[in-house]
């Protein structure tokens, strides 16, 4: 077949949704079933879909379907186009009920787990004709979804840089060792990060920026951080440092007050950088929805 040259007057969701399904399976009898239709059928939808577009989009072997270049090109192409077809019913459906905008929200784990569901049920409870999206994210990540017009306002923190977003702080939070009840510094009323770093440390996964600051300190301090296990959230740091596995650094407020009161104590750092600003960011040069602007307005006016 020739160059791709494609009228999407001739595509269909249909057809399109059992592309992805059959890109994912690479197995036409699996995307026939996922698409509630025949195996025949399916083939020839597919057989259709490869004329319109004029490309190969699947190779047929004995014991499946496998991708061309211009299969999987397509297929991705596909995939966004059903999201975004996904998000415009729900967009329509909230639209009959009286919701009159959508707000995308992207944050980063402390913002999500210390002051986001307070501060977004206040919000809500003034503005009930808005529906809010949100996605926590690394603050990597949340700025580049602000960036890219993924996200219309991100929270992240104050150590990661945001050079094409208007930014304003958001809520300041407070860094703190935690460790379990009988290690050898709970005793200390206070410390500093440097006398901890011959301990081992339980830490989050690469590319978070709690990470990032630890390490950037540890550097400063010229030691080493002997990071024992990484682990994804927050809650998974406090459980390996119940275990007895290592200690490590969290946000005070995002530590369930249940373990301080049992099995772990949280010893305050006397460091500067322990005390942290959480920032709230939208694109420069971008004109937000009233609902959106109200939202950023509303969780810049906080701290």
């Amino acid at each position: 077949m020739g160059r791709c040259v494609l009228n999407l007057l001739q595509l269909d969701l249909a057809s399109l949704r059992l592309l992805v399904l059959a890109a994912n399976s690479q197995n036409l009898t699996k995307a026939a079933d996922g698409a509630h239709m025949t195996v025949s059928a399916a083939s020839k939808r597919l057989a259709e879909l490869e004329r319109v577009t004029d490309c190969t989009l699947f190779i047929r072997l004995p014991r499946g379907l496998q991708l061309t270049p211009a299969g999987r090109g397509l297929a991705e192409h596909a995939r966004l186009i059903l999201e975004g077809v996904e998000r415009m019913a729900h967009d329509a459906n909230d639209f009959s009920h009286g919701i009159r905008g959508h707000v995308r929200l992207f944050a980063n784990t402390s913002a999500v787990i210390q002051f986001l569901p307070k501060d977004l049920n206040t919000f809500l409870a003034a503005n009930p004709h808005v529906r809010i999206g949100m996605e926590e994210a690394l603050s990597d990540s949340t700025i580049q979804a602000v960036e890219d017009g993924r996200a219309d306002i991100g929270i992240f923190a104050d150590n990661v840089l945001a050079p094409n977003l208007e930014v304003r702080p958001y809520r300041a939070d407070q860094l703190v060792l935690l460790v379990p009840n009988d290690h050898p510094l709970a005793e200390f009323s206070q410390v500093s990060f440097a006398d901890t770093l011959d301990y081992d440390y339980v830490a989050l996964n690469q590319g978070s920026s709690l990470l990032r600051r630890i390490n950037d300190a540890a550097h400063e301090a010229r030691k080493l951080l002997k990071v024992r296990i990484q682990v994804a959230s927050f809650d998974g740091i406090c459980r390996m440092i119940e275990a007895g596995l290592g200690i490590g650094i969290l946000p005070l407020e995002a530590v369930r007050h249940g373990l301080l009161e049992t099995t772990l104590k949280a010893v305050p750092l006397v460091d500067a950088w322990a005390s942290r600003t959480l920032f709230a960011g939208v694109a420069v040069n971008t004109r937000l929805s009233p609902e959106a602007a109200n939202l950023f307005n509303f969780l810049t006016s906080l701290e």
